[in-house]
This record gives C-alpha cells, sequence and structure tokens, in this order.
C-alpha cells in the first residue's frame, strides 16, 4: 500500500521525468515486496535480483508489441506491463532494486530497527507495547 501511494504521489507532485522515471523504481520495489512478502526468508541479493529480473522482463517484452495490444483492452494490463518500451526504464528498474537490497540488507543486519540479539528478529509487541531493551 505504502508503495502505491508513494507512486501516485510522484505521479501527482513530480510530473514530468520524476513522475515517469520514479515510477519505474516503485515499479521494481512493488515488484521486491511481492517477493519478500511471499518468500520472507530471501536473501536481499536473491530479491533484488529476482524483482529486477522480472520488470526487466517486462520491459523488454514491450519490444514484442504483445503489452501494447494488451494494454488497449485493459486497465490492468496497461498498469503491470505498460506498452511502449523506452531503454532508461532499465536504470530505473535497476535503481529501484538496489534501494530496496540496501535497505532490506541494512534491517538485516541489526542496524534497523531494534532486533533481539539472540535471534535477530525485531522484538513483539506485548499487551500493545514492546519490550524494553
Amino acid at each position: 500500500m505504502v508503495t502505491v501511494g508513494a507512486g501516485l504521489g510522484v505521479g501527482v507532485l513530480g510530473g514530468g521525468d520524476v513522475a515517469k522515471y520514479g515510477g519505474d523504481a516503485l515499479y521494481t520495489v512493488l515488484v521486491y515486496a511481492v517477493v519478500v512478502f511471499g518468500w520472507p526468508r530471501v536473501r536481499p541479493g536473491v530479491a533484488a535480483v529476482g524483482a529486477v529480473g522480472f520488470s526487466w522482463g517486462v520491459e523488454l517484452l514491450q519490444l514484442t508489441g504483445v503489452p501494447a495490444e494488451l494494454a488497449g483492452r485493459s486497465v490492468v494490463a496497461r498498469l503491470v506491463l505498460g506498452s511502449t518500451f523506452n531503454a532508461p526504464d532499465l536504470l530505473w528498474y535497476a535503481v529501484g532494486a538496489g534501494l530496496c537490497w540496501a535497505g532490506h540488507t541494512l534491517l538485516r543486519s541489526g542496524r534497523g530497527p531494534a532486533r533481539d540479539a539472540a535471534s535477530g528478529v525485531p522484538p513483539r509487541a506485548v499487551g500493545g507495547r514492546s519490550p524494553g531493551p
């Protein structure tokens, strides 16, 4: 939901190239999130490669014209597959995957939110409150 909201915000507030390329990066962020939610123990590098690979695959598929035809028939297809190949998009997909990899790696390293020292797992809230140090 946060990624979709950010994408809408970039589109409304950014405009032009900011909206276009920010949207490309956020597309890959959303794919990354789907990978991590579907496979919670995935390593950040694997998730990043999977997300950018999927995004690049969709972009390269646009060279065939199939996404453009499907986009003409369905709003969902247009949102998921796009319609027109644009080489700079490939870079911005990598930027989105790289940012996710960096953030995910930081969180897993223990330098992100508080973690239980023994297990490396974030502490659970008990009775609506987080446990003390």
